[in-house]
């Protein structure tokens, strides 16, 4: 559950759930209004959720590439 919004966490679980235990075929227009609740809470909980960087292998080349140049200053200076 989200740490950030653990009210919005739980009831995204809650229509998750109402929307699996409706069964196929049946009652298509509340399906379609819990599955559309349901999506717009989840597009609010990842406008909320933490961005995590995790870069890639460019980045650590660059990184890498600075630290060499770094190490090469510090001999010379």
């Amino acid at each position: 559950m989200s740490s950030t919004s653990p009210g919005l966490a739980a009831v995204a679980l809650k229509l998750a759930r109402a929307l699996d235990q409706i069964p196929d075929g049946d009652s298509p227009t509340a399906q379609a209004h819990v599955a559309d609740k349901l999506h717009a809470l989840m597009v609010r909980l990842r406008a909320l959720a933490p961005v995590q960087e995790q870069g890639d292998s460019v980045d650590e080349f660059t990184r890498e590439r600075e630290r060499r140049r770094a190490d090469v200053q510090q001999q010379l200076g």
